[in-house]
Formats: structure tokens, sequence, C-alpha cells
């Protein structure tokens, strides 16, 4: 069995907690995993179960809390031009140096495959392999992807979210059940939701700042910072090999990950069919298998 160990460092004005999982029998030459959360301001909670792939290829994972979300320093306060994907590619790059990983991958989910891409782009030295799963290469392709899942729900549901997002009354019960519908669609297929899944979802209910800031008040009305963020005209950029992954009924459709496909010259992808957003969750065996033959190929410098 594998060993999990928890603290904290320090950043900017405060720390970022963080969790590494060692095994007991390590796969010589094998690489440290680095997993990225999504949200933004999600928590590593609903990630919990890819600390498996310890014991099942032998390496070190890392999980972390990014800044402003769960076991992290919050910082409710703080001005909104606070939370930019560049402060997170510098908790990044602080967690790296602080673990002292000179060689490693880098496995981001929704945001944090984003956050992947964003890491990918400035070409670290230590960067073997990256995924990026279930994300989108900007946020107009996701909005866009919203709107046509949307037009498939039925008409009372899709409704009540118009109505709602109108009036400016999105924690209305009514919309929050509408909001339901559509994430047992799209976002997580499994009913009930795993605890892992709740988990990081009530903390960030908690203290939602960076969620609300960066993205909305929840994962298809996107009115955050981060509205207009794209990386597409960046992915030349990426050199590390990169494994995009999706699931079938993905809020992130086909055409808001084809731009990583398209955009970095060594890449390769998989769709687990029958699944979502959440496919780690849906499919966890598959989904690390998938991952685990990916890092596999990867770990020789």
């Amino acid at each position: 069995m594998s060993t999990s160990t928890s603290s904290t460092l320090p950043f900017r004005d405060g720390v970022t907690w963080y969790q590494v999982t060692t095994p007991d029998h390590p796969t010589p030459g094998a690489l440290p995993l680095v997993v990225l959360h999504g949200g933004p301001g999600m928590a590593h909670d609903y990630l919990r179960n890819l600390a498996a792939l310890a014991d099942e290829t032998g390496r070190t994972v890392v999980h972390y809390d990014q800044f402003g979300c769960g076991r992290s320093s919050h910082r409710p306060d703080a001005p909104v031009e606070t939370w930019t994907p560049a402060l997170f590619v510098a908790e990044f790059e602080a967690v790296v140096a602080h673990l002292g990983l000179e060689r490693f991958h880098v496995l981001g989910q929704s945001w944090g495959g984003m956050l992947g891409a964003e890491i990918g782009v400035r070409q670290p030295a230590g960067l073997a392999s990256l995924a990026i799963c279930n994300s989108p290469a900007s946020m107009e392709l996701w909005v866009e992807g919203a709107a046509e899942l949307r037009a498939q729900l039925p008409a009372e549901t899709e409704e009540a979210l118009r109505r709602h997002e109108r009036a400016g009354t999105t924690t209305d019960p009514e919309y929050l059940a509408a909001t339901r519908v559509f994430y047992e669609r799209h976002v997580c297929r499994v009913v009930p939701m795993p605890q892992d899944f709740v988990d990081s979802e009530e903390q960030m209910e908690a203290e939602p700042t960076v969620y609300h800031t960066m993205n909305g008040p929840n994962e298809f009305h996107v009115i955050g910072t981060m509205r207009d963020w794209s990386i597409i005209d960046r992915l030349p950029r990426v050199a590390a090999p990169t494994l995009v992954v999706a699931g079938e009924h993905d809020e992130a459709t086909p055409a808001t990950w084809q731009p990583f496909v398209d955009g970095i010259a060594d890449v390769r992808s998989h769709v687990f069919a029958g699944a979502s957003h959440c496919s780690h969750l849906e499919q966890p065996e598959e989904f690390r298998a998938v991952v685990a033959e990916f890092l596999a190929a990867h770990d020789a410098a």
C-alpha cells in the first residue's frame, strides 16, 4: 500500500496545502505525477482516486489545493485582479520547487487542464509529459459547446435556466434544480454524485471567491474574468508529449478540445465512451489505465 503525507508551503501571503502519495514499491525510473484540480476553486477532493496511480504504477502522486480554496489559504477580500492564470502557474512552480521535483508529469482536469496548458507553453525544463483531461482550449468554445448541450435539455429546464440568468437569480432553488439536470448529463453521470465530488463542490460553495470570480455561478453560465481566455494561438509552444482525454457526453465537447490536438506537435487523444466531464469518477479503472500507459511511455528522458 502507498503512504500519503500532507503539509503546507509558503505562497504569496499565505500557504498552499499539498499531499504526496508515495508507493511502497517504487518502479525504477517512474517519474512523479503532479495533479491539477479544476474549478477554478474546486479543490483536489474529487480527484482523490488518482492517488491510486501510486500503487498501480509505482510512482509518487502529488495533489494540492490551489490558492484560494480547499485547505490552502483563502482570500475572499482579494481584488478581482488577484485571480489570474499567472498566479496559479507561479503556485505550481512553487510546489515543484518546494518538493524538489527535477522531472515530472503533469495531469490537469477541466480548469486544471487549462492550467496545465498554460504551464506547457512555458516549456518548464522538468516537464516530461502533459495530460489535458476534459478541458477546453478557449472559453469561447466552451460557452458555444455549453449552448449546444443546453439546447438538448428538456424545454422547461432550459427555460428555467434562461429566465433566472436574465433575472440574476442564479441561487433560486428552481435554477439550481435545472443546473443539476445539466450536471447529471454532462458533468458526472454517476447518480447520486460520488462523495469525492460532493466534497469538492461543498467546499467551493462554502467559499466561492475563486470560482465565481474567474468562472461564474456554474459550469455553463461563464461571466467571470476567464470568459475571454484562450490558449489556441500559443499551443505550438507546447513541446512536451501530450495526452488529451474527454468523455463522450462531456461538457467539454469535441470542438472545445480539438485545438489541443491540432496545435500541439506530439499529441494523442482518447474519448471514454459513455462518460462525461468527470471521466475519472465514472470509469476510474479505465481512466487510470489510459493515463498509466501514457505516463510509462514518457518516463524516459
